[in-house]
């Protein structure tokens, strides 16, 4: 079945799968809006539809540290206990309510410290709201599972706190680990302690490449640092030519790592010129273990049903296509293999299955 001829609830429906979510970046405009009264936080606008406009626009410069630069006033109002947990909680509830079955949600516990948590507080009340979203949308029958990917700020000094963090929780809800922030000029290899005790305690991690910065920066993440997948990897494309595969390239496709694409998030980074010439169409064609993300709900305005629109209305992709990404995501997400097998063949295959 072509998916040109599938409409939105149809989409809606199918179930999804996404790696690369931030938490800071996914809050509802509404809640935000109150939280940020209760703060005491100053916002461009109080009304929940201008907000929502005001960082779609203002994300949309082409400039990934502008870009970064709207999440002090999602950051400001999860800063407490309360404000984390609704947060937390409402996120799984988003996701349900989209068709996701599995998703990763990332972001960086000492960014949420500035009420007096401790990090490790953040994660435990993190931890709790997402069990009670997960809850919450079982109980309506739209069970989604969440496993959480804890970051560290690459430009700042608490990345080996946050991996040790990772060890910590890891049986608590906690699968993987990530490094974000600006990319630029913070190669990842600044953390390579980090990286290789997360190896030694065999946790699994991805990293933040090839989306601000090119090949180097890819290169480092995977053969310096020994990252799983990469988030984003965009830039790629600079190894492959008249579609001939470089070594960086071949090493990507040939070994399946996952590259965590988000495409309306790099269109307003100025990653991609459209979504039609966006990378992630040619590397799924290559053979690419490519996957659909969001990366910020918020900030950029958009839902997994929105990206799978997207993709269908201006790169001719089918819903065989969107169930092949679906797949990826699954294969290549941080849960013991016999639970992936099980999401793919339980939930996924059938799902899709309705729809052709």
């Amino acid at each position: 079945m072509n998916a040109t001829r599938v409409d939105a609830d149809v989409l809606r429906r199918l179930p999804k799968a996404v790696l690369h979510d931030h938490l800071d970046g996914g809050l509802r405009p509404a809640t935000l809006v109150e939280l940020a009264a209760e703060v005491g936080h100053t916002l461009p606008t109080t009304d929940p539809d201008e907000l929502a406009a005001w960082f779609y626009e203002a994300a949309n410069s082409g400039d990934l540290v502008r870009y970064i630069a709207t999440f002090e006033h999602t950051l400001a109002v999860i800063q407490t206990r309360e404000g984390l947990l609704r947060t937390a909680e409402e996120y799984v509830l988003d996701l349900a309510a989209d068709g996701v079955v599995y998703a990763e949600v990332r972001y960086a516990p000492e960014l949420n410290t500035r009420g007096g948590l401790a990090m490790a507080e953040v994660v435990e009340t993190v931890q709790e709201g997402l069990a009670a979203g997960m809850a919450k949308a079982a109980a309506a029958g739209t069970p989604v599972r969440v496993g959480t990917l804890l970051c560290g700020m690459r430009m700042f000094d608490r990345v080996r706190e946050a991996a040790d963090l990772a060890v910590a929780f890891r049986d608590a809800g906690v699968v993987g680990f990530d490094i974000a922030g600006a990319e630029d000029g913070f190669p990842p290899a600044d953390h390579l302690a980090a990286f290789e005790h997360l190896r030694r305690e065999s946790v699994p991690f991805t990293i933040h490449a090839g989306e601000a910065h090119g090949l180097p920066s890819i290169h480092q993440a995977l053969q310096v640092c020994g990252a799983q997948r990469i988030g984003h990897g965009v830039r790629i494309t600079e190894d492959i030519v008249d579609g001939k595969l470089g070594r960086l390239a071949s090493w990507i496709r040939d070994r399946r790592i996952a590259l965590e694409m988000c495409p309306t998030s790099n269109l307003q980074t100025g990653c991609a010129t459209s979504i039609a010439e966006h990378p992630i169409t040619a590397l799924k064609d290559l053979g690419f273990r490519v996957t659909l993300n969001t990366d910020n709900r918020l900030v950029s305005g958009t839902t997994m049903t929105r990206e799978m629109s997207l993709l269908v209305e201006h790169a001719g992709w089918t819903v065989e296509d969107l169930r092949t990404v679906t797949v990826n995501a699954l294969k290549s997400a941080f849960l013991p293999f016999d639970e992936r097998k099980a999401l793919i063949e339980d939930v996924v295959l059938p799902g899709y299955a309705t729809a052709s």
